[in-house]
């Protein structure tokens, strides 16, 4: 519910209500009514909220939760948060639907799997390959142009 993403959010930025309630043009007092559910704000105040938290209306008012770890805070602006998956004992997981829709993805695509410290990130074979082509077109292009 929104009244538990503003405190998760407010929380998870360091704010206190005054430094919101600031932010956004309204009293401490109307900004405590909407995190203890007695009021909620009209769209233009959840449209500045999102952008003071760095999300979006929609994730502000949607409630997240993982298998585990119980409701989670929204996603920021241009990530998703697609749920939970178990791998296999054959390493196989499957993608959520929302995930494959939003991707385009079908049955017998090649996924490029790439990582850092934090996770891993599946990405269509195709783009990637498309982009690690076009930067080696640029770096060859640049070579070709130094001795000029």
């Amino acid at each position: 519910m929104l009244k538990d993403n503003l405190v998760m959010l407010r929380n998870l930025h360091g704010f206190s209500q005054e430094d919101i309630a600031e932010k956004i043009g309204i009293s401490r007092q109307a900004y405590s009514k909407w995190e203890s559910g007695a009021t909620v704000p009209d769209i233009e105040k959840c449209r500045l909220l999102a952008d003071v938290y760095g999300t979006t209306i929609d994730n502000l008012i949607k409630t997240f939760s993982a298998e585990g770890i119980g409701t989670i805070p929204p996603a920021p602006k241009g990530k998703n948060i697609w749920g939970s998956v178990t791998i296999s004992d054959r390493g196989q997981i499957v993608i959520p639907k929302g995930a494959r829709d939003s991707f385009g993805l079908t049955g017998g695509q090649r996924l490029i799997i790439l990582s850092d410290e934090e996770g891993i990130a599946l990405v269509p074979a195709e783009r990637f390959e498309a982009s690690l082509k076009a930067v080696l077109e640029m770096t060859s292009s640049r070579s070709g142009n130094s001795g000029d």
